[in-house]
């Protein structure tokens, strides 16, 4: 038995959940998630608890069982609290604006980067003197959001030698000696 998979998801105070078919769609205080089950899952909605069971043993079905319950646990979670990301631009010269729908990014190419944001993402920009600007993008969606997260990542990933770059707030990077630890 998928130890996640068994674990039993409560619902909190201020969360709707209903199963429509194979369709399992969550409404909270931060906005409303759907998500398609797949028919070897059965889900069980009774008394504030959610269960999850599969239909076999099967190695497909113990994959799925975890993975729906965990998806289905982050959309409760997303829509009651909420989720959010925080990342820091390194580099001379880096900047962010936050224009409506818009992110504007300049990350030391010859033009700025104008990132349009989905609807379900806020975001914030905080720029301090003498410190790195810091992103801030919120959201209900999980998914939604580190997808989003990682494509803002991938417009300058973090460089090993002087660590410039678009990066996680905490994020360890790998760093690397260069050309003068060759030297000696």
């Amino acid at each position: 038995m998928s130890r996640i998979g068994k674990a039993i998801i409560e619902i909190p105070s201020g969360v709707e959940v209903k199963q429509d078919g194979s369709v399992v769609k969550v409404k909270g205080p931060k906005g409303e998630l759907t998500q398609e089950i797949n028919e070897a899952i059965t889900v069980k909605i009774e008394d504030g608890k959610i269960s999850f069971e599969r239909a076999s043993d099967h190695k497909d079905h113990r994959a799925m069982h975890g993975l729906y319950r965990a998806l289905v646990n982050n959309m409760i979670e997303g829509v009651a609290k909420g989720y959010s990301v925080q990342q820091e631009l390194v580099g001379v010269g880096y900047r962010a604006a936050v224009q409506g729908r818009n992110l504007e990014l300049s990350l030391g190419y010859s033009h700025n980067i104008v990132f349009e944001l989905p609807a379900e993402i806020k975001a914030k920009a905080e720029q301090e003197r003498g410190k790195n600007p810091i992103i801030t993008l919120e959201s209900h969606d999980k998914q939604l959001l580190g997808q989003v997260a990682a494509k803002i990542r991938s417009l300058r990933k973090p460089e090993p030698y002087k660590g410039k770059g678009v990066k996680f707030v905490g994020e360890q990077l790998r760093r690397k000696a260069g050309k003068s630890a060759a030297k000696k």
